[in-house]
């Protein structure tokens, strides 16, 4: 730690897992509210790029909820929101991704980094001493990691949990034994959990059940103290300063990190939400991020608002900037046909289609290599386009020499499956937003 840093002690926890699956948000968000009713602040952090989750989370916790991605965000900027949290929490969660050693960076990675102890979820359901071989493997997998005990997940009977508990060391406790509650389980959807503001009120119900549900284990009590040590990190500079952004935000547009949303107001703009589904109009603005979400959902909703279409192509011909990603970027083209086949007209900023494909679907981490720069970005996504124009570049893929996702540019619109990091290149994002990039055809 050098003369500027400073450091804040709180207790700390990371839930991982065998693979995904297991339960982790469930508990995760189960533990949130249980702490949370005790009186206790509990940030929640989740590992990786996902946006459903956090929104369970933040819910559930009453407090808001960031990304952790080494990677995507980088190791400084994670360093320093964790550290930014301890400062005001009595507890910090965070949820791992997929299984606890996948990924580059892992779950592991991410522990063994800032030292947060891990508590390994695991639904064992089908197995009894196996459940503690199993965990012991994961617990003994590295040494750099520190495992608190396991969380027997879908625990059938307390014979079950005995078996489960004498096959454990000393030094990996039984933390929890929960039994399968269908009362509790989150709601999925295709690409994941539903939107939490589509369903807050069977949230709430479910999440005060689940504190009932783990109330009573080990798990509810506050785990050991980790020291987080604030980062240097670089100022933002004004690149913004003065700049209106429209930013669609409804059931149809909805994945948005907050860390974007802060970068745009560090930047020094000015943003608004607006709703693609019901507004006839858009607001005053300078440039529109049209970000990822279920349009497929809406497609007919959103196809119907002509109002919106002429406003936004309107928009479009007075070559204002335009951001658009995956759902966004799908909203743009011609048309877009749903999961039931019907086909419905969009806003027609881009020439082609765009389709659904049912299980079918296209996931990873990739760098955006945009002519204003690189921006990390993943995707996550289960349609396709068709009869588009050449793009101008495409995105690299984390770990695989293929082509990623195409980048297409069509006047002053930027459009790709690509969710864009904001925080991994501000200028490059403030280039877009300010019109001063390069022009397809110019």
């Amino acid at each position: 730690m050098t003369d500027q840093q400073q450091s804040a002690r709180c207790p700390a926890l990371f839930l991982a897992a065998p693979s995904s699956g297991a339960g982790k948000t469930t508990i995760t968000a189960a533990l949130a509210r249980n702490f949370r009713q005790q009186g206790k602040v509990v940030r929640v952090f989740k590992t990786g790029p996902d946006y459903l989750d956090p929104q369970i989370l933040a819910q559930a916790s009453g407090q808001p909820v960031e990304q952790l991605d080494m990677w995507m965000a980088g190791e400084a900027y994670c360093q320093q929101k964790l550290y930014e949290a301890a400062l005001e929490a009595d507890l910090i969660l965070v949820e791992g991704v997929m299984g606890m050693f996948d990924g580059e960076p892992s779950s592991a990675d991410l522990a063994a980094r800032f030292n947060i102890p891990m508590a390994i979820v695991m639904d064992v359901k089908g197995m009894a001493q196996t459940a503690a071989a199993v965990a012991l493997g994961l617990a003994n997998f590295r040494d750099d990691i520190s495992v608190a005990g396991l969380i027997a997940n879908s625990c059938g009977t307390e014979r079950h949990a005995q078996l489960i508990r004498d096959a454990l060391p000393p030094e990996l406790p039984l933390l929890a034994t929960l039994p399968r509650d269908p009362d509790v389980a989150l709601p999925e959807r295709h690409l994941g959990l539903v939107q939490a503001d589509e369903v807050r009120d069977e949230l709430e119900i479910r999440f005060n059940r689940g504190a009932e549900w783990i109330a009573g284990n080990a798990i509810t009590e506050l785990p050991s103290e980790v020291e987080f040590v604030s980062a240097e990190v670089e100022a933002v500079e004004p690149l913004l300063s003065g700049k209106r952004i429209g930013v669609a935000k409804d059931a149809a547009f909805s994945f948005i990190y907050d860390a974007n949303l802060r970068m745009l107001t560090e930047m020094g703009a000015e943003y608004q939400f607006f709703s693609p589904l019901t507004d006839s109009e858009l607001p005053e603005v300078d440039a529109l991020w049209l970000p990822g979400g279920y349009p497929e959902l809406h497609a007919a909703q959103l196809g119907s608002n002509q109002p919106m279409l002429k406003a936004i192509q309107a928009f479009h011909q007075q070559g204002k900037p335009v951001l658009a990603e995956c759902g966004g970027f799908l909203y743009c083209l011609q048309t877009l046909t749903d999961l039931e086949e019907q086909q419905y007209p969009m806003a027609g900023l881009l020439a082609g289609h765009g389709a659904m494909r049912g299980k079918r679907g296209c996931q990873g981490m990739q760098t955006a290599q945009l002519p204003e720069g690189d921006v990390r970005a993943h995707a996550h996504h289960r349609s396709r386009c068709f009869d588009t124009d050449e793009p101008i570049g495409h995105g690299k893929r984390q770990r695989d020499p293929a082509p990623g996702e195409p980048i297409f540019r069509d006047g002053s619109v930027t459009a790709s499956y690509l969710h864009l990091f904001f925080p991994s290149n501000p200028a490059a994002i403030a280039a877009i937003f300010s019109g001063q990039f390069e022009i397809s055809g110019e």
